[in-house]
């Protein structure tokens, strides 16, 4: 399986490529990740070095894959955080351009844009890129509550209007919903849902005390991973929820702050948690 991740990437820590490639590596699946960014660590921070790449660049790094024949090879595409409107359609061309060679292949993107308490951290154009264009062509489709709520217009507040937008996404573009950071209504639980052609499963677990910044980022690639490797999405779910769960733990024993990716490594292939999916 080869999986083509168009990402930002950081050198200390772990979001955007940073947390998505070693998770898919570390499952036998070989990716191509290009970076939308090079920056020394994430934003978070207050301060950090390094540059936007401009999108001409990344088209070019496309292009040049493309000359070695990989779009052709194409299992898989994964996208996260868009910094601009202008890359945003780099990265849709590159998805027709994958599609029409590879009908089969999976496009997953992660609509990068913001997240409660925090409200938007993208310009305007790249939530409307997201709505208008990434929504429409993607196979599965992974936001955070309120990521979903943009999308759809509509208010998630509980599982229940969660799985509400995410049907009603599902009716614009993409196959499967993952709603990720998912309201329970219980402060010491959070959910994952799924939401696809034959139905609605849940996942519940307890909320640890800790959010660390690349989190989603690792969601997406773990469900997007198990899911190639054979799972159904169903189970791919399940392992996604317990391989963070380990994660987030891990984490918190090296002392809480980016997520400790080699120290958990072996809970992301095989998770010593499980957490089963109930339908909804």
């Amino acid at each position: 399986m080869n999986i083509l991740s168009i990402q930002s990437h950081v050198a200390f820590g772990h979001v955007g490529n940073a947390a998505a490639v070693f998770p898919l590596q570390r499952l036998g699946l070989n990716v191509w990740p290009v970076h939308t960014v090079q920056f020394s660590n994430h934003t978070g921070y207050g301060d950090w070095g390094g540059a936007v790449l401009a999108p001409e660049a990344i088209a070019s790094v496309i292009d040049g894959l493309d000359r070695r024949g990989a779009l052709d090879r194409c299992d898989a595409v994964l996208t996260g955080y868009i910094g601009s409107a202008a890359l945003g359609a780099v990265v849709a061309d590159a998805v027709r351009r994958i599609k029409a060679k590879r009908p089969d292949c999976l496009y997953c993107c992660d609509p990068v844009m913001g997240d409660v308490g925090r409200g938007f951290y993208v310009p305007e154009a790249v939530a409307g890129h997201h709505r208008d264009t990434a929504l429409p062509l993607a196979d599965v489709l992974t936001p955070n509550a309120f990521e979903l709520e943009f999308l759809a217009g509509a208010p998630v507040t509980d599982p229940r209007s969660a799985l509400v937008a995410a049907q009603a996404l599902r009716r614009r573009g993409p196959n499967w919903v993952l709603v990720t950071s998912l309201p329970m209504g219980q402060e010491d639980r959070v959910g994952l849902m799924l939401v696809g052609p034959d139905g609605a499963w849940r996942v519940d677990t307890p909320r640890l005390p800790i959010v660390p910044t690349g989190s989603g980022d690792a969601t997406a690639a773990l469900f997007m991973g198990h899911w190639l490797t054979g799972k159904s999405p169903v189970r791919a779910l399940e392992c996604a929820a317990g391989a963070i769960f380990g994660l987030l733990e891990a984490t918190i024993r090296e002392g809480g702050g980016e997520l400790a990716l080699v120290a958990a490594q072996n809970q992301l292939a095989q998770p010593v948690h499980r957490f089963e999916a109930q339908r909804v």
